[in-house]
């Protein structure tokens, strides 16, 4: 085992709490300070809160982009780990220290933001660098390892913070995970004389945009099929998107909506763009071939395929990260059983608590699913592919969300509902996410060739981009008159009638990705043994 994996693991430990501890307090913290006094207590603060939730995690797992290109292209992993984790420190400074200040505030989310998601896609694959072939045995039992310890920050942040933030004042409470993520960097620079860096690889003539560029430019061979066209369509709308909300921004009236704000529009323009150029792509890829090695044309193909099924389970995200915002805020409508011999009224006394059931319960249902529930399925007939575990993991968020939604109604009916009864929904999620988050990067791994794996993964980064983009939509949607007379024509609280609009959201992208599933062409390129 090399030496240096205790530094990495000891850096993710506490880098993890410090992340969780502070994204899983920020939502009661915002509903209850300063920095949104301006908007009336009830609905319109805690939507304001969700919005500020939801546009931090947009760019968590957008600069992943930006952290992997500059590691591969200039500085190496462990440079860019350790600087953007000096940024992730300024920014949990910013939080302790500008609680009562919305600018220094949302400078410290931005920072955050930068650094945690600069980090996130080098830290696992800086790991899988130490190993070679002399000790590639030890590599499983290590990310095993890198797995739970993931799980089992986030567990005990989830578990501690809101207390922090109940007791001692938000200072205190993000403090700590800004104490945290220094000892991170500390002990990630600690070993930094025994770790093994592979050098960047620079520029690849042979890599996915590459080849995209070739497929949609004038190099490419053969006549195009429209796909520039398509491409070239998709940037100008997309510049266009950009365009107008600029000009809104500065006071011109244009025929842009005024609650699509700067991430919105950014967001969906990177939609635009995405779509387009990959369409446009996939119709003339063939153009590529000769100027680039088959495998790089095909493995484009594969990615552009990859991206379909990635592109579906975006609205599992837009539901499952609404547990950090919309499910505390119901939970802050329940009552907690303190009178109950069985409740922990020792520890557990807050309800945004209730989000380390999350980690918790994916400890234990990995182990479950691998050890028993699929033998059994197997033995009962039932092929368990990675692609019909995605679907029905989606399908099992929308019943989490009914269940959620149920419970709304009945504390809308005015009925004291116990927290305990937020354990089921949860438990649903979670099935939910281990069926289509762990299953999601095997089955990316399988599909991309070794050289498009990277990019794979800043694609999968991106699903919990527009996942979080779905709730912003929503959220400006209930803005709208129209939208606001449908809900009241329902008969239900905007709360109740938005949990149900989620898990219907997510059975109609469970019945798309079955669909698109059926005639998915599998590919098998794990490595060759040697």
């Amino acid at each position: 085992m090399p030496g240096q994996i205790k530094y990495i693991i000891g850096n993710e430990a506490c880098e993890r709490f410090s992340f969780y501890g502070m994204r899983n307090i920020l939502v009661p913290f915002l509903i209850s300070s300063v920095l949104l006094q301006y908007l009336p207590e009830g609905s319109e603060r805690e939507a304001m809160a969700k919005e500020v939730f939801h546009s931090f995690v947009i760019g968590v797992y957008f600069f992943p982009l930006l952290g992997g290109w500059l590691s591969d292209r200039f500085f190496g992993k462990y440079n860019t780990v350790l600087w953007f984790s000096l940024i992730y420190c300024a920014g949990h400074a910013c939080l302790a220290m500008f609680e009562g200040n919305r600018t220094g505030f949302f400078t410290g989310l931005f920072l955050i933001a930068l650094g945690s998601g600069g980090i996130k896609p080098l830290v696992v694959s800086f790991c899988g660098d130490q190993f070679d072939q002399t000790n590639k045995d030890k590599a499983k039992v290590v990310f095993d390892a890198f797995y739970w310890i993931i799980n089992f920050g986030s567990f005990f942040a989830s578990l501690f913070a809101p207390l922090l933030l109940r007791h001692f004042g938000p200072a205190v409470a993000f403090g700590v995970p800004g104490v945290l993520m220094f000892i991170a960097t500390v002990i990630f620079w600690a070993g930094r004389r025994q770790y093994v860096n592979v050098p960047p690889s620079g520029a690849d003539p042979d890599s996915f945009m590459a080849v995209v560029r070739t497929a949609l430019g004038p190099r490419g061979r053969g006549d195009g099929k429209g796909g520039t066209a398509i491409a070239w369509t998709g940037i100008a709308v997309a510049a266009l998107m950009l365009a107008l909300w600029a000009l809104q921004a500065l006071g011109i009236a244009v025929p842009w909506p005024e609650a699509f704000g700067f991430v919105i529009t950014a967001c969906l323009a990177l939609g635009v763009l995405i779509a387009a150029v990959g369409v446009g792509a996939s119709l003339q890829l063939e153009r590529a071939r000769g100027l680039h090695p088959d495998a790089a044309v095909d493995g484009v193909r594969a990615v552009l395929r990859i991206l379909i099924v990635f592109a579906l389970v975006t609205p599992f995200w837009s539901l499952f990260d609404q547990k950090a915002s919309t499910w505390i805020i119901q939970g802050n409508a329940m009552v907690i059983p303190h009178d109950q011999w069985w409740w922990p009224s020792w520890l557990v006394k807050d309800a945004a608590q209730m989000q380390a059931l999350n980690p918790l319960l994916v400890m234990l249902l990995i182990p479950f699913n691998n050890l028993v529930l699929y033998p059994a399925l197997r033995a009962m007939g039932f092929q368990v592919t990675a692609l019909r575990r995605m679907g029905w993991g989606i399908a099992f968020s929308g019943v989490a969300w009914i269940v959620a939604g149920v419970l709304q109604l009945w504390i809308d009916g005015g009925a004291e509902v116990s927290l305990t009864w937020q354990a089921l929904p949860y438990l649903l999620l979670t099935f939910g996410e281990v069926l289509v988050s762990a299953t999601a990067l095997e089955f990316a791994y399988s599909q991309a060739p070794h050289a498009m794996k990277g990019v794979i993964m800043a694609f999968w980064y991106l699903t919990s981009t527009f996942g979080s983009l779905w709730v912003l939509l929503t959220n400006a949607g209930v803005r709208n008159d129209g939208f606001r007379a449908l809900i009241a024509q329902s008969g239900m609280s905007e709360p109740a009638f938005l949990m149900f609009f989620f898990a219907a959201f997510a059975f109609v992208a469970a019945a798309a990705f079955a669909l698109y599933a059926r005639r998915y062409p599998m590919q098998d390129n794990y490595r060759v043994a040697t």
